[in-house]
């Protein structure tokens, strides 16, 4: 039986003291970690804990238990990389020692250590996020700020996490630690940039949601809550992806039928996270959820869909490539029947994504014809899906830039005719037919531009004949009344030239 009675000593801590904001941010240079806001421990006068005889009673290592789990709660600050190595170093080890007792010890879980423990993980763990050091970060494209004190956090959330799955842990003495302003608290951290620290965080959340019956209804609500700000407010928090994979879980394992509460969390929150502008960093979950609702209840299936194409992306390949592989996947276990629903205005949006300029967007709408239950169900309603799709494969196939694309069509096109030769055949004579006619409004509009040119050219000339006529008529109007003035007074006019002679020398 391993024992706490021989683990190292937590030695005295000493030099903890507060730091000043403002000497942190002249002193301390940007980092890749960053260390959260604590309130660090000041300098304590600890016992230390002397090595006991590994015999020692039970009580004794409980007592022992009690007092390592009140030591673990003096906090360092690990912006200070110089200070305190010795007693972090303790610490860890300490840490350690908890860790491997509760995972091979029975019967430590008394209920006087119920809030020691739970005291000991908050101390550690709840604390205020740190501003990104990036006020432009992007998760797509730049590393995430480390966690500074992870090698005690991680320590932390393992004991926790071992603590849960304790099997002899009582949910009936914990709910009164872990109640739902702890619950909170380990949402909010949810948002850590630290992609460990979140990951621990799931998996120790999915325990309390599976243990504690009651606090069921409350982290739902606090999720939709999250999700709600994020939509609408803020479009900014980092464990998006891990919660929606908690609600993938959670999902799943829904009663039939389904309640009102889960539907309306489908249809003002599942569909409206499309939107998102980090979809890329959370849509494998996000489709996952979408798909487990519609497998729980195909009547969903039509909702899912009509909400996918009211927000299908207008200017992001990307996202168009994305909603095409949710729609496949709901596509896979669609029933025949809420197909016939929702193949018109779905075919419509997939015609469009085949035309696409952009190679990937129409690769992997083409790709539709490559899944055997898309396919069975696209021949067993050819009627309606032939005549959507036919004028866009046959026109891409004559004009597309992309040689991979045209090739994928003529294999969707020969498809097509073998399901139905003789509505293919009806269809490429409609479709030359209009061709024909479009081009001969084309010829018509561009004689009718042409005559409109030549009118315009004409009427350009006469106005500009008209000018120079009335011109012509105005200078001899000008001229003729000179001559009159002359005649009139003979003198002012030789005078007026003589003046205007020796202006001009």
């Amino acid at each position: 039986m391993a024992s706490l009675l021989t683990a190292g000593e937590f030695i005295p801590i000493t030099g903890i003291r507060h730091t000043p904001k403002c000497i942190l941010q002249h002193s301390c240079p940007l980092k890749h970690s960053a260390s959260s806001v604590y309130a660090y421990t000041l300098q304590q006068n600890w016992t230390r804990l002397g090595i006991k005889d590994i015999n020692a009673s039970s009580t004794e290592q409980h007592e022992l238990f009690m007092q390592k789990l009140q030591q673990c709660c003096v906090m360092f600050d690990f912006y200070d990389t110089v200070t305190d190595l010795k007693s972090k170093e303790t610490k860890r080890a300490t840490l350690n020692e908890l860790v491997d007792y509760v995972s091979t010890n029975r019967g430590v879980l008394v209920e006087p250590v119920y809030p020691e423990i739970t005291t000991m993980v908050s101390t550690n763990i709840f604390r205020t996020l740190p501003p990104s050091e990036n006020p432009d970060f992007d998760p797509e494209e730049d590393e995430p700020t480390l966690e500074a004190s992870w090698p005690h956090m991680q320590l932390v959330y393992e004991f926790f996490l071992r603590f849960l799955e304790n099997p002899d842990f009582q949910p009936s003495t914990a709910k009164r630690y872990i109640d739902q302003k702890f619950v909170l608290k380990l949402l909010e951290l949810f948002d850590s940039e630290d992609p460990r620290e979140r990951e621990f965080i799931k998996t120790i959340l999915h325990r309390i949601y599976g243990k504690f019956l009651g606090l069921r209804a409350f982290v739902r609500k606090q999720i939709n809550n999250i999700f709600l700000r994020y939509i609408y407010e803020t479009e900014h928090f980092n464990g998006v992806a891990e919660l929606l994979e908690i609600l993938g879980s959670i999902i799943n394992g829904f009663a039939l039928p389904l309640k009102a509460e889960h539907k309306q969390f489908l249809m003002k929150i599942l569909i409206p996270l499309h939107t998102a502008k980090g979809l890329a960093l959370f849509h494998a979950q996000l489709a996952y959820c979408v798909v487990q609702f519609s497998e729980k209840d195909p009547t969903l299936t039509e909702v899912v869909v009509r909400g996918l194409l009211k927000f299908w992306p207008k200017t992001c390949s990307q996202k168009e490539v994305m909603f095409l592989g949710e729609i496949e996947e709901i596509l896979d276990v669609i029933e025949p029947t809420q197909f016939k629903k929702i193949q018109e205005p779905l075919f419509k949006q997939i015609s469009k994504c085949v035309a696409s300029p952009h190679f990937q967007v129409a690769e992997r709408a083409l790709y539709y014809w490559n899944n055997e239950y898309i396919l069975s169900l696209i021949e067993e309603n050819n009627a309606k899906i032939l005549p959507i799709m036919f004028a866009n494969l046959y026109r891409i196939s004559k004009e597309h830039w992309n040689p991979t694309i045209v090739a994928l069509v003529y294999n969707v096109l020969k498809t097509l005719m073998e399901m139905n030769s003789k509505l293919f055949d009806e269809l490429t004579a409609s479709y030359k037919c209009d061709r024909q006619r479009e081009k001969k409004k084309e010829q018509e509009r561009e004689e009718l531009w042409r005559k409109l040119d030549e009118l315009r050219l004409q009427e350009t000339s006469a106005i500009q004949n008209n000018r120079h006529e009335i011109q012509f008529t105005y200078s001899n109007n000008n001229n003729n009344n000179k001559l009159h003035d002359e005649d009139e007074n003979p003198a002012a006019a030789v005078t007026d030239r003589i003046e205007s002679n020796t202006w001009a020398k």
